[in-house]
């Protein structure tokens, strides 16, 4: 069994030494064993566990909420890595979104795009004039509209923020798929989720809901529509399930309507 110094552990992982130093001290990455003269060495669970908080910190969580997941009784590593593979395409797809908004941004600084058109409402969601009108038959037209309008009094700078702040988010959920969805880091995340839903809908609309009925008729949407969440055109109902109870329990504990 090969074991690798600090130093080399470091150069392994393209991270500093202090940086596996700083680990050791938050409890993060123990090394396996130490020398008679208090040298640190890491062994091949080491590396694993390292690979692991790697990806986390890849997916922009915090040392503390990485600490939280990998100390959580159901962790699973084959599973995670599963997660972290979903996590990372659904990354790739993201940049892909903000390399578009970049360009659209670009062209209304150019005076070449003054308005949000219906199409760009709805892009990303399931045929989007279909959406529209499924919405409009389910919510009526004057909430729809007026959610519209609240999007586009956003600006194009704006409503592409709040887009791309709705695919982080769902980048972190997959990367978060094999831990109990009423567990914090999870809810964290959902609460993230809430506001940008609020976010989508607009105030106005949500002062009018009951948003703890609403948001648990997202979830269950969630799970009956599997257009929803959908990754890379493939359907992925066992995500569905999973943001569909974070999201219920979430309306159960900590939406006050």
């Amino acid at each position: 069994m090969r074991y690798y110094s600090v130093k080399n552990l470091a150069k392994l992982a393209g991270v500093s030494v202090r940086t596996l130093h700083h680990y050791d001290k938050l409890g993060l990455l123990k090394p396996s064993i130490r020398t008679e003269a208090r040298y640190r060495m890491y062994g091949p669970e080491e590396l694993i566990r390292l690979q692991q908080i790697l990806f986390y910190k890849e997916l922009d969580f915090s040392l503390e909420e990485i600490l939280q997941v990998l100390k959580d009784p159901d962790f699973n590593l084959l599973t995670a890595l599963e997660s972290h593979k979903q996590a990372l395409q659904a990354r790739q797809d993201r940049l892909a979104t903000l390399l578009v908004t970049i360009d659209k941004t670009i062209s209304t600084l150019k005076g070449e795009r003054t308005m949000l058109t219906n199409d760009e409402l709805y892009e990303g969601f399931p045929k989007g004039e279909e959406y529209r009108q499924e919405a409009i038959a389910k919510y009526g037209a004057q909430t729809v509209e007026e959610s519209e309008t609240k999007l586009r009094q956003m600006g194009k700078a704006g409503f592409e923020q709040l887009k791309a702040d709705q695919l982080d988010i769902a980048q972190k959920l997959v990367g978060l798929m094999q831990m109990d969805p009423t567990s914090g880091p999870v809810q964290q995340q959902i609460a993230r989720h809430y506001q940008n839903i609020r976010g989508f809908w607009g105030e106005s609309v949500c002062k009018e809901k009951n948003m703890a009925e609403a948001y648990k008729g997202l979830a269950k949407l969630y799970v009956d529509d599997p257009r929803f969440t959908s990754q890379n055109g493939q359907e992925n109902p066992a995500y569905a399930q999973f943001l569909s109870k974070a999201m219920t329990y979430f309306a159960d504990t900590q939406i006050s309507q």
